[in-house]
């Protein structure tokens, strides 16, 4: 008879792993605010540079994510549980030391390693630890501190920055520690002996040099000139780079992206529209926190409360969404919250001034984008898998996931491009309401995209039953029950 681990001991695992996901979503969301004074801090370093800051860890989170899951699944989930955190935690403390932009840049890569093994790795070992009937509960508890951190992110974020940008980095160190101790003692080891094969690195670095070529062409176009030679160098990297990806992927045994998983319609659309929703959801939150500090001169903390009211009523509407997907297609339910986000980006565009007018400005719009976000983004991630096999559950999951981060990569870089470095009011102004136009394009081209995501059973994309199906999955085996 196998033998199960008592509740409460499940309790501290979900616990555990719960909080280090917070830490590594947390960091996503918390930089933004600390923006202005980085650049301040590092001599003027315009725009252009400091974007890489946020770009360099979502494109290498992006890249590594799939493989990384794959990794902890053949090794053993624990141990790279484990390896991501302490890598997680150590390039944190880098962070919070560096001393120059692209030192910072290149210890944030650091960390989006870490936080792309430590990801795949705890919710693997969530579904291993916890009781059959209570798997399903355990993801949405271990997914919602995703939310949780975009809500307290800029909040946090800017209570830190208000006494040093650095220590956004440093509050990392004790929470890493806390939770690799915890983490030693209460987590079980878990992984699955169906993974006897590698994941395709070498793909996942094309990826990587893909998206990042395309990034270096974005957000540097404006300053190198479009038809310069180093950026027409970038484009052709992209291409090459994304041409040798397509191909290890139509071949290689274990792909970053199966082509299988392209093929099945619904999962094919989820993405697309994943990718078209991140692009202003991280573009957005980016124009309204440099438009409060660069324009209004809000301080960090001000900002950070700002913020915060939008990210505050996603779990609203995602209660609403939920059981509006019952009775409407998910698909025309993503497709109206991507219309209301973009209407919330255009309201805030044709609502701000140059004397700070915070409620009625700014805060409509944001709440009407954060209703679009609990609408769409939850229904996305949990109609993706619906109609995939429940052996390909898992990686449809994490695929999902990398587009998402993919998105964001593409936002940020458009609005660094769209924005360039103003000098006057006049010239912010219109660059501002032209990023939050072009944002708002792509939200109106995932509604469009929306359309063609409802999973074949109809307008329920039936998430509790998707992640039973997949937790329940016989792949997922602690070692101790062997």
């Amino acid at each position: 008879m196998a033998h199960r681990s008592p509740e409460p001991r499940s309790g501290a695992v979900l616990a555990v792993l719960s909080l280090a996901a917070f830490m590594a979503s947390l960091d996503v969301f918390i930089v933004n605010v600390a923006f202005d004074a980085i650049g301040r801090d590092f001599h003027g370093t315009p725009l252009s540079e400091l974007s890489w800051v946020l770009n360099a860890y979502t494109i290498v989170y992006a890249a590594l994510l799939v493989p990384a899951g794959r990794i902890a699944d053949r090794f053993g989930r624990k141990g790279l549980f484990l390896i991501g955190l302490g890598l997680f935690t150590l390039a944190s403390g880098a962070c919070a030391a560096a001393g120059g932009i692209w030192w910072l840049v290149g210890f944030r890569a650091l960390q989006a390693v870490g936080a792309a093994i430590l990801t795949p790795a705890s919710l693997g070992l969530i579904v291993a630890s916890a009781r059959p009937e209570h798997r399903a509960r355990s993801v949405r508890i271990w997914a919602a501190t995703g939310a949780l951190a975009a809500a307290l992110g800029p909040v946090i974020g800017g209570v830190l920055v208000e006494a040093s940008w650095r220590w956004v980095f440093v509050v990392n160190l004790p929470v890493g520690v806390f939770a690799l101790l915890a983490a030693t003692r209460v987590v079980p080891r878990s992984r699955d002996d169906s993974v006897t094969r590698l994941p395709d690195l070498p793909g996942a670095a094309l990826f990587a040099v893909a998206i990042g070529a395309l990034t270096l062409g974005l957000v540097e176009g404006s300053d190198w000139g479009w038809a310069g030679d180093r950026i027409v160098a970038a484009w052709v990297v992209t291409l090459l780079a994304l041409g040798g990806f397509l191909f290890r992927s139509s071949r290689h045994p274990e792909p970053v992206v199966a082509p299988s998983l392209v093929r099945v319609r619904t999962f094919a659309w989820s993405n697309v529209t994943a990718i078209m929703f991140s692009a202003p959801f991280g573009g957005v939150l980016l124009a309204n926190i440099l438009w409060m500090q660069q324009v209004w001169a809000y301080s960090p903390i001000k900002t950070g409360l700002g913020v915060a009211p939008g990210p505050l009523v996603v779990p609203v509407f995602t209660a609403i969404g939920y059981r509006l997907t019952r009775r409407v297609p998910v698909g025309r339910l993503v497709s109206l919250g991507c219309l209301m986000f973009a209407a919330g980006s255009v309201l805030v565009s044709l609502s701000v001034g140059v004397h700070p007018d915070y409620v009625g400005a700014v805060l409509p719009g944001s709440l009407i984008v954060g209703a679009g976000v609990g609408l769409s983004l939850p229904a996305i991630l949990s109609s993706a898998t619906a109609d995939l096999p429940t052996t390909q559950g898992a990686t449809g999951s994490a695929v999902i996931n990398m587009s998402r981060q993919l998105g964001t990569v593409i936002g940020v870089a458009v609005l660094v491009a769209v924005l360039g470095t103003p000098v006057t009011y006049a010239v912010a102004h219109t660059a501002f309401r032209h990023g939050w136009w072009v944002l708002a394009a792509f939200a109106a081209l995932g509604a469009l995209s929306a359309l063609g995501m409802t999973p074949r059973g109809g307008g329920d994309p039936a998430p509790d039953r998707v992640r039973q199906t997949d937790a329940a999955s016989p792949r997922l085996v602690p070692e101790s029950r062997k």
